[in-house]
């Protein structure tokens, strides 16, 4: 008969095993890269998201991976070298946070493993096949799901402000896949009655000019387009809503953090949520799934976030039946 001590051991040991081990090889401590365009400060909680998905799923830092990350600070050119280093040191799989990001590590490796996150169109930026089958390296979530979501961020805002007629549309025509997206925002003004001005921004100190125009043009309202935020509004976060305020201008933005920094109003996909998720994808990566077979995952969790403390600034009473689908509101 096994003796009760040995036996209530074995069971321990067998309890004690990590998850993230099961599919890596004996003592093996995988590298996980990471590639961002922003600084570290600025990406702090979408970190810690992205390392609590990867703690919930058993693995431990130092036994099972560590990490390699490299921010470019803000810099786009530094992008390319960066994700080379990344290559050189061997990682086993390398996570990034923007189409940038996505497309310098696809330049510098075909065979490492890339886990995108708030992708906006990889397949028309030729990073991946299909949704359903990626092919290639890259695979992981994206951001962006339908060109619908651009028309309801527009009608939350004349939800908000029944007299709109006239919105001032910030993006950068340079960035891939931005056309598409301003198209999409042009059709669904046409279909509210609005008239959408289009004023571009293509690197932050166009901001101020940018505003006057939005004066000049009797705008009543800002409509921030998805990729412009990503490279200018996380690049200097407070002075989009800063100048919004300045200006009296309701203003809706992809992502909550503008609301944060004062902003009126976001619809979009949770940040956190995806990084979140994105240590799902490099849990199967690293048990051996090839990238190419993992489709990429569509949004499953949206937020809209409200600020009301803007809103009595700007002299607006939030509507219940929008304040009833809000996420959270910040009073």
């Amino acid at each position: 008969m096994m003796d009760r001590r040995i036996f209530l051991t074995t069971v321990a040991g067998l309890l004690a095993t990590p998850l993230a081990a099961e599919a890596q090889q004996a003592g093996k401590v995988s590298r996980i890269g990471l590639l961002q365009i922003e600084t570290r400060e600025v990406l702090v909680p979408y970190l810690k998201a992205f390392e609590e998905g990867l703690r919930e799923l058993g693995y431990v830092e130092g036994r099972d991976f560590v990490r390699e990350y490299r921010f470019a600070d803000r810099q786009r050119e530094r992008l390319p070298d960066l994700a080379a280093e990344l290559v050189r040191l061997k990682v086993d799989v390398i996570v990034t946070g923007s189409d940038p990001g996505t497309m310098a590590a696809r330049q510098a490796t075909t065979t490492i493993p890339i886990v995108m996150v708030q992708g906006a169109d990889p397949v028309g930026l030729g990073l991946i096949a299909s949704v359903r089958r990626p092919g290639g390296n890259v695979t992981g979530l994206r951001a962006f799901v339908g060109f619908e979501i651009i028309g309801k961020r527009l009608q939350l805002l004349k939800e908000v402000v029944p007299s709109l007629s006239r919105v001032a549309g910030l993006w950068n025509p340079d960035l891939p896949g931005n056309v598409a997206l301003w198209e999409a925002a042009e059709e669904g003004a046409r279909r509210l009655g609005l008239t959408l001005l289009s004023v571009e921004v293509r690197q932050p100190r166009e901001l101020e000019g940018a505003f006057a125009k939005i004066t000049q043009e009797r705008a009543q309202a800002l409509f921030v387009v998805p990729d412009a935020f990503a490279l200018l509004v996380n690049v200097r976060r407070p002075e989009i809503p800063a100048l919004a305020a300045k200006n009296r201008l309701p203003s809706i933005y992809p992502s909550r953090e503008a609301v944060d920094a004062g902003g009126l109003m976001n619809y979009g996909v949770s940040g956190l949520d995806m990084f979140r998720r994105a240590a799902t994808y490099v849990d199967k990566i690293l048990k051996g799934a090839n990238p190419g077979d993992l489709p990429v995952e569509q949004p499953t969790k949206w937020e809209m976030v409200i600020n009301l403390k803007t809103a009595k600034a700007l002299g607006l009473t939030i509507p219940p039946s929008v304040l009833m689908r809000a996420d959270e509101v910040i009073e």
